[in-house]
């Protein structure tokens, strides 16, 4: 009589259960052939080793299986590229931005009255440094002799004669300086794939062949048009006016990934320049499987991979010298604060006339100086995990258009990060406007990496990008968010054969720990609760008798005006946060304290 096939419980999946299933096998189906079951025997050895590999395999089977899916995954490398097939991109190095006040000193005329020949104009591209090390790159072109520029009396003479002006223009700034690498391309290679070597690199200024042929960035490799603003030099409207948006079709392109650890790579297409045709597609014939038994040509018979082989996926660069220029951070931190622009490094300066005398060129270079009345924000830190799970979700069902809340919010975190970068923000519809009003509150990251207000440079490029995409009839006011600083204070009763100082030390790092999980969001209540079940579980804590909210004002917090400790429910479980208001606790080492008993 055959041997039955023994059941087998295919959810004993740890060491234990293994183990256990084996013995119990061994001792049903081999009564008579092993009896050994002590565990200092061989047998045990045995058992212990196949239950130890299939507990390996089972781990490492789960494991796989939840790095396959963005809820589950926890390596940051895989939640980042699930999250690219959802259509999110990890943004580069954060741009900083602002306006930046620049002074001129300028000779006067014979007569005591300005020389315009001598007025002169500050180029885009010229750099300014801060006194911490960050560079900044000036956006525009300054003309200190426009109607914007404010003039004053620089000096004057014995007879008081005015001998020179003081004047003063704003100009845009950016973070970063200009830098040109130069890459060697052995061959034509189908999607090539190219890595940068600078660091903090944020925006691909230009790339060319050795032929000078220009390739063009591209969300996608089958987006064939970009536009692409040219400077307005002929119009009358020059000055109001000065680039104009064309489209222009592009053969030659190229996308551009930014990973985690901070490298840059180059994803360029399949075809080449020997074969170059617009309108180019897959013949069906070379599009389908001949498969046997089939006389004609179905879809299911149809093999996806020729779609790649098309120029329609762009142009490879050939055998040669790339020349990749791009703009990079000089420094980790590119926020800086009031007054921190101090000299600038590389001024490029114009004159209306040829005939100014060097030596008048050389002063009024050497009078030229920058400071920011504002401080330059807009570089935040890298999102979290969840937060790039959320924003990718986010980004996949916006579907570059914004109509619904999320779809907003999605397109405020993926601004580029040439225009600088939101840390947190909110949509509300205003209610007491007539029309589709909707509210959009802002909170940036500060020198510090605090939370910060958003500069109004800041707040003007998110409104640019998000004029892209909103519906027709919406309105959008882009306005600050509140900050709401609160403190933390704590106490509990520990054990008796632990110091108190080593107690307190272990509470207070397990409750900041936990703020700092809670990553706030707008409008996001906090429960207290919590904290008391953070201390309650630590090893050390008897009990918590009480954990209170308190204030945190003064000259180092916020100025929002929101009380935290009135807007703490009666049964004291979380606070009450509105829609516009985020909390922080600014100061994690000062703002929690706790008392052992």
């Amino acid at each position: 009589m055959a041997k039955k096939t023994p059941p087998i419980r295919y959810i004993n999946r740890d060491f234990n259960s293994i183990k256990e299933d084996l013995i119990k096998y061994a001792k049903v189906y081999y009564p008579d052939t092993y009896k050994d079951f002590n565990q200092a025997s061989f047998g045990a050895l045995l058992f212990d080793m196949v239950a130890y590999v299939g507990d390996v395999l089972s781990f490492y089977s789960d494991y796989q299986l939840n790095e396959t899916f963005i809820d589950t995954a926890n390596e940051t490398k895989n939640i980042l590229k699930l999250a690219k097939q959802m259509g999110y991109k990890l943004p580069g190095s954060i741009s900083s931005t602002g306006m930046c006040a620049f002074y001129v000193t300028v000779p006067a005329a014979a007569t005591g009255l300005p020389n315009e020949d001598n007025i002169p104009t500050l180029k885009e591209g010229s750099v300014i440094n801060s006194n911490g090390g960050a560079s900044f790159i000036l956006q525009e072109d300054i003309n200190f002799a426009s109607s914007n520029a404010k003039i004053v009396v620089g000096e004057v003479d014995s007879n008081g004669v005015p001998s020179s002006y003081a004047y003063r223009a704003y100009g845009k700034i950016i973070s970063g300086i200009y830098e040109t690498e130069l890459i060697t391309v052995p061959s034509y290679k189908k999607f090539l794939r190219l890595k940068l070597t600078g660091e903090n690199i944020t925006e691909i200024i230009s790339v060319f062949d050795s032929e000078g042929h220009e390739f063009f960035e591209v969300e996608y490799l089958s987006q064939n048009m970009v536009q692409r603003a040219v400077r307005n030099r002929t119009a009358a409207d020059k000055e109001s006016v000065p680039y104009i948006l064309r489209d222009m079709i592009v053969p030659r392109r190229f996308t551009s990934e930014h990973t985690i650890d901070g490298d840059t790579f180059l994803q360029f297409g399949y075809g080449s320049a020997s074969t170059l045709k617009n309108d180019m597609f897959p013949e069906p014939s070379t599009a389908a499987l001949k498969l046997d038994g089939k006389t004609y040509y179905t879809d299911d018979s149809f093999d996806p991979s020729v779609i790649t082989k098309t120029e329609k996926l762009g142009v490879n660069p050939a055998e040669g010298i790339l020349t990749v220029t791009y703009r990079k951070n000089t420094s980790g931190i590119s926020n800086v604060p009031v007054g921190s622009l101090n000299s600038i490094s590389n001024a490029i300066i114009e004159f209306t006339s040829s005939g100014v005398d060097s030596g008048v060129i050389s002063t009024i270079r050497d009078s030229l100086q920058a400071t920011n009345e504002e401080a330059i924000l807009g570089q935040t830190s890298l999102p979290s995990p969840d937060e790039i799970r959320i924003r990718a979700k986010d980004s996949y069902s916006a579907q570059n258009r914004a109509v619904t809340k999320q779809d907003y919010l999605s397109l405020v975190y993926r601004m580029p990060a040439k225009f600088g970068s939101i840390k947190r923000a909110n949509m509300i519809q205003d209610k007491n406007s007539f029309k589709r009003n909707l509210n959009l509150y802002v909170i940036a990251e500060g020198v510090d990496g605090k939370l910060a207000f958003a500069s109004s440079t800041l707040k003007e490029n998110l409104k640019t990008w998000l004029n892209q995409y909103k519906m027709i009839n919406d309105t959008v006011d882009i306005l600050d968010g509140r900050i709401a600083n609160f403190g933390i204070k704590f106490e509990v009763v520990g054990v008796l054969h632990k110091s108190k100082s080593e107690i307190l030390l272990k509470a207070m790092n397990a409750v900041k720990e936990e703020i700092i999980k809670s990553n706030f969001i707008m409008g996001q209540p906090f429960y207290i609760s919590e904290i008391y079940k953070v201390l309650n579980d630590l090893p050390e804590v008897v009990d918590t008798t009480s954990a209170i909210i308190v204030n945190k004002t003064g000259t180092a917090y916020s100025t929002a005006g929101y009380d935290v400790e009135s807007n703490v429910t009666k049964d004291g479980r979380f606070i009450k946060v509105p829609e516009n208001v985020i909390l922080e606790v600014k100061f994690p080492e000062q703002d929690i304290t706790g008392v052992v008993k």
